[in-house]
């Protein structure tokens, strides 16, 4: 763990110092338990309200689930969201009584400017193998993606692979995933699919959501 700074110049630099550790390949054992992290806000923004939401894997039926808040001490700012968001998603965390054996993150993972966004990050703190599952791009480039359900392009950023524009339903808009920590892209895009039914978005995500804005 690192102190958790409340300005630009330190957040980048522990980015800076921590990208090294993400782990870009698969690194994991059997996945019977998926949790999903999203995060909202109360008071006008001056409660973080975490939510975490850890489903059976594959069958998706929501097992556990908890929600911590805490005060926001970080300013929204594009590419430091975890900075933001993080401090009370560990304390959600804490109170699991089954740990996940990969988290699904709302947010990016490797399809960040400095290759460390909140899935990253997330990942490398709990050293759990993590996904970046973003509903809107932040960086890069991509042609369009075939707008049948298991379709995907590649997401690219200075002629690196960052991340896929994934597919999840029939003609609708796809997201974007990117690999956090311990898992290959190919693998994060498996389980994404594998956790989709008949939504854009991943059951993980829309259970974390509910608990997170209700």
């Amino acid at each position: 763990m690192h102190r958790w700074p409340i300005d630009v110049a330190s957040a980048r630099e522990v980015q800076e110092t921590l990208r090294s550790q993400v782990i870009r390949e698969d690194a994991l054992g059997a996945v019977r338990y998926v949790a999903g992290v999203d995060v909202g806000f109360e008071d006008k923004g001056r409660t973080t309200r975490a939510a975490v939401a850890v489903l059976e894997f594959p069958g998706l039926a929501l097992h556990h689930q908890a929600i911590s808040r805490s005060p926001t001490r970080f300013p929204y700012i594009p590419g430091y969201l975890s900075f933001r968001e993080l401090p009370a998603v560990l304390q959600a965390l804490d109170r699991l009584t089954v740990m996940p054996d990969l988290l699904l993150c709302d947010g990016q993972g490797l399809a960040h400017p400095r290759r460390f966004g909140l899935a990253c990050h997330l990942g490398v703190l709990t050293d759990i193998p993590s996904i970046g599952v973003a509903k809107s791009r932040l960086i890069g480039v991509h042609d369009d993606p075939p707008k049948e359900k298991g379709q995907w392009v590649p997401l690219m950023d200075k002629g690196e692979t960052i991340g896929a524009v994934v597919c999840t339903r029939n003609n609708v808009s796809p997201v974007y995933v990117s690999l956090g920590h311990r898992i290959s892209l190919p693998t994060a895009i498996d389980y994404v699919l594998g956790c989709t039914t008949r939504f854009r978005l991943p059951e993980t995500t829309r259970w974390a959501h509910r608990l997170a804005s209700a």
